[in-house]
């Protein structure tokens, strides 16, 4: 099972910060949150939010391992 950290807004919106989530994709772990917690999988998918997968920021789709950490980033802000 990968690891999934949220942080900031998405972790205040889901009441959680870390769990583990059976998944071997980006989209199977957005899928999978989004199926427990609708708004949840809205907010990931809103604009400026960003995923690092094992610390490194990836755009698109990658694969996933049991060993993964899956981090969702919401926007910065601040100045």
């Amino acid at each position: 099972m990968a690891k999934v950290l949220l942080f900031g807004r998405l972790a205040d919106q889901a009441g959680w910060r870390e769990r583990p989530v059976e998944a071997a994709s980006i989209t199977e772990v957005r899928a999978a949150l989004a199926d427990e917690d609708p708004a949840l999988g809205e907010a990931l998918d809103g604009p400026g939010v960003q995923v690092a997968v094992d610390k490194a920021i990836v755009r698109g789709e990658a694969v996933l391992t049991a060993a993964s950490e899956v981090a969702f980033l919401p926007p910065m802000s601040g100045g």
